[in-house]
């Protein structure tokens, strides 16, 4: 892929937990396969890492990616098929931040951006929309160093900074730091 020219839709993978497609590792790599299957050309995926979990930290260690793809589909058509790779793939969800066999994440679509909701929204049992870019996309180092990767001269869409620049704008927590490659 030309460095020079950034991947315009990235997906966050990740996995703590056995599930049908075998270790955590060998999960995303199934993932990866199966994109195709849902109308979704890979075009790049970074080097698959070991990182500290994320929110809720006693859980076992990740193992974590970020693709580069293209599609035709919308974002939300795109989502609802990353659930279905999910859902193939043992995914139940139980629990925010737990554990799981797959995670699949729409983290940036071209330059699309949408907005959240508000609290009163959220409040009133409003159907959580599809925020883009991901919204705690600038504060994962298991996503920003894998974007580090294989597109180092993109920018975030809302912020304008790239991976590297938002990595070094991270707290020191301990959560969600990459360990090495899985």
């Amino acid at each position: 892929m030309d460095l020079f020219c950034a991947p315009r839709i990235f997906v966050g993978l990740g996995s703590n937990l056995q599930g049908p497609w075998g270790p955590p590792a060998a999960t995303l790599q199934e993932a990866l396969r199966r994109l195709a299957d849902f109308g979704v050309v890979l075009v790049d995926c970074s080097t698959i890492v070991s990182t500290t979990p994320y929110g809720r930290t006693d859980q076992p260690v990740f193992a974590n990616a970020v693709a580069a793809v293209e599609t035709h589909l919308p974002p939300s058509a795109l989502l609802k098929r990353l659930h279905m790779i999910e859902a193939l793939a043992g995914r139940r969800r139980a629990e925010r931040w737990g554990p799981r066999a797959l995670d699949l994440d729409l983290l940036c679509y071209e330059t699309v951006v949408t907005r959240g909701i508000s609290r009163q929204e959220w409040r009133s049992g409003r159907r959580h929309p599809l925020v883009l870019p991901h919204p705690e996309l600038h504060l994962r180092p298991f996503v920003l160093e894998p974007i580090r990767e294989i597109a180092p001269f993109w920018h975030h869409p809302v912020l304008g900074l790239t991976a590297a620049q938002l990595s070094q704008r991270l707290p020191g927590s301990r959560e969600g730091r990459v360990l090495g490659r899985a």
